[in-house]
């Protein structure tokens, strides 16, 4: 199998909750690698250009404003199928509706308030990773 690499962020409210080592120890123990991490507190220009496929919907003003509201942690993850596995890892987009056991399930607060991001196929995570990342940011095996 191909390694992927996908995107991951720690949202606020599971910084602020002080989760970072619980999620990344999580991805780490179900074998994905972090090929990059960095702590950043987002603008409302950059989260709008991240978020900017939802812009016509509801609740984009809200995103943006939860998603400044303090530091986020960006992840490169890698690892087979890394795409998927994170998505699993990660749990339901609603945690009301997440499995036990999963990130979403245990950190998050509400469905804006859900703990992580991840990116939901290969060409998202490619435009996400470099959206946030320089390719000698990446430190990963390929």
């Amino acid at each position: 199998m191909s390694i992927e690499r996908t995107l991951s962020i720690v949202k606020p409210n599971a910084v602020e909750d002080n989760n970072i080592g619980n999620i990344v120890g999580r991805f780490e123990k179900e074998g994905l690698r972090i090929a990059a991490m960095k702590m950043v507190k987002l603008s409302k220009e950059r989260a709008e250009g991240f978020y900017i496929e939802h812009k016509s919907r509801s609740f984009f003003t809200s995103l943006v404003t939860f998603m400044t509201s303090g530091p986020v942690v960006l992840m490169v993850l890698e690892g087979e199928k890394a795409v998927e596995r994170n998505r699993t890892i990660m749990g339901s987009t609603n945690p009301a509706d997440a499995a036990n056991g999963t990130l979403r399930k245990l950190y998050a607060k509400s469905l804006e308030a859900n703990a992580v991001h991840g990116s939901d196929s290969l060409a998202s995570a490619e435009r996400e990773i470099s959206y946030f990342f320089d390719k000698n940011e990446l430190c990963g095996r390929f």
